[in-house]
């Protein structure tokens, strides 16, 4: 069920309103069987899956929380395995066994493993990431073992960030199922107008810019200089649309109903750094890294060489974690190459760092140079666009489908973007104030936008 599509808002508005008129004691039941509808609306029997895992991890989570010494360990090692066996048996295995395929051939020998039909369950990267922080949290302290399995299968597969994220740690969401939620006018008024602006970026700006980046990505050999530069420019925003469009849908729906959903984008592309880029994109799992992964393996704190490896580590599993396939690990080997020089020159050029303004536009180029080994399907597609790029020539006309008109208006979406993320908060004080701005972008949403109910990029993780 996508969140761009009539289904949805039917969805929405029905759980939204009988969760109000459900008492506080039935309303985890509904969210959950409502949960179940929406994930089993994709392919119902990988559901099946998602129960394995919360079972799995609720047992998990007493038995460690009543273990100690090696044993605790040990629950919790079984727990971490069970969650990224099954994570790698679907998501990485056809990767790793043609990969595997090539080392025999390497040797004149054929692969004896055969290749198997998976399809990817959605959203399988979100949602085993945050039932891991569950486990993690319990064996570190943090966090309790949930008693409740029905609210700890919520806290797994509440719909609105099930799919695509935030990636939320137990502490903050668990509880949250526990309080009692009266209807809030003004909190209702501001999570449907969040989620108006969430649909507003997904199909009238990424949709939009999709239809550039789609052609020239296909064709590249078929378009000139001119025209992959303005698919890569599209690219970076069509991503970030797309997905902190997503996030504002969830955040906006979670919030009618009463729950807080933690933030997951703060103004990447103003970012003056790449480590800032990094604290203000993905939130959710950026600090799932760091804290799980990145500060376990010892972080900054044993040395150079150490913090150098860690970070190679850690980006390219974050890059892995994306999707099965090298141009993935490449993206993220990148970013932690570009992170690793700045680390270098701050320790020996102390004075070499850019001021603000240079070092955002620098920052930015950057970030959307790199998101070509994220778009592309292979690593000599990925180079072809580059190449394309130095082919660019003052003067060349754009070859794409999207008209002058079009195009300028795309450029215009951007502009609106900006100001909208930089300077207006939609405050909502009484209801013609919440019907004018919100019957404002339905129309625009209505006029520009597109509906071919694209998926959403982050969908595929």
């Amino acid at each position: 069920m996508l969140f761009n599509s009539l289904q949805f808002l039917v969805f929405f508005g029905f759980v939204s309103c009988a969760y109000f008129a459900l008492p506080h004691r039935s309303r985890w039941i509904l969210l959950l069987l409502s949960s179940c509808l929406f994930y089993m609306a994709f392919v119902p029997e990988y559901i099946l899956i998602l129960f394995s895992t919360i079972l799995i991890d609720y047992v998990a989570g007493h038995l460690i929380g009543r273990s100690s010494g090696r044993a605790r360990k040990a629950w919790l090692v079984l727990s971490i395995v069970s969650n990224v066996g099954i994570l790698v048996f679907y998501k990485y295995f056809n990767f790793l066994n043609t990969n595997l395929g090539h080392i025999f051939h390497l040797f004149h020998a054929d692969n004896p493993i055969p290749a198997l039909q998976i399809l990817l369950p959605i959203g399988l990267s979100f949602h085993t990431f945050q039932a891991m922080s569950y486990t993690i949290e319990v064996y570190r302290g943090r966090q309790l073992p949930e008693k409740h399995l029905g609210l700890y299968a919520l806290y797994v597969m509440f719909y609105p960030q099930l799919v695509a994220g935030p990636i939320e740690r137990p502490q903050n969401l668990l509880p949250q199922f526990r309080q009692k939620h009266e209807y809030d006018a003004d909190r209702m008024r501001a999570g449907i107008l969040r989620m108006a602006w969430g649909f507003f970026k997904k199909v009238v700006i990424a949709d939009r810019l999709a239809m550039v980046v789609d052609e020239c990505y296909g064709n590249v050999q078929g378009h000139n200089g001119f025209s992959m530069s303005v698919a890569v420019l599209f690219y970076a925003f069509q991503i970030y649309c797309d997905f902190s469009g997503y996030t504002d849908i969830a955040i906006g729906a979670a919030r009618v109903m009463g729950f807080d959903l933690m933030e997951n984008f703060n103004l990447p592309y103003l970012s003056a750094s790449l480590s800032e880029f990094w604290s203000r994109w993905h939130i959710s799992l950026s600090g799932w890294f760091k804290d799980y992964l990145y500060f376990p393996l010892g972080g900054s704190r044993n040395g150079m060489w150490k913090h150098i490896r860690n970070l190679l580590i850690v980006f390219a599993i974050s890059g892995l974690w994306h999707g099965a396939r090298w141009t993935f690990v490449i993206w993220g080997l990148l970013h932690a190459a570009f992170l690793i020089a700045a680390t270098l020159r701050d320790r020996y050029l102390p004075k070499a760092r850019l001021p603000q303004l240079p070092g955002i536009i620098f920052t930015f180029i950057l970030v959307t140079l790199l998101w070509i080994f994220f778009r592309a399907g292979s690593l000599t597609e990925a180079l072809s666009v580059l190449h394309k790029l130095t082919e660019f020539r003052i003067g060349q006309r754009p070859d794409f489908k999207m008209g002058g008109t079009e195009l300028v208006f795309s450029f215009g979406l951007i502009a609106v973007l900006f100001l909208k993320e930089m300077y207006l908060k939609f405050q909502v004080s009484n209801r013609l104030s919440f019907y004018s701005v919100l019957g404002i972008i339905v129309l625009a949403c209505y006029l520009f936008g597109i509906y071919n109910q694209k998926q959403f990029i982050y969908f595929q993780f």
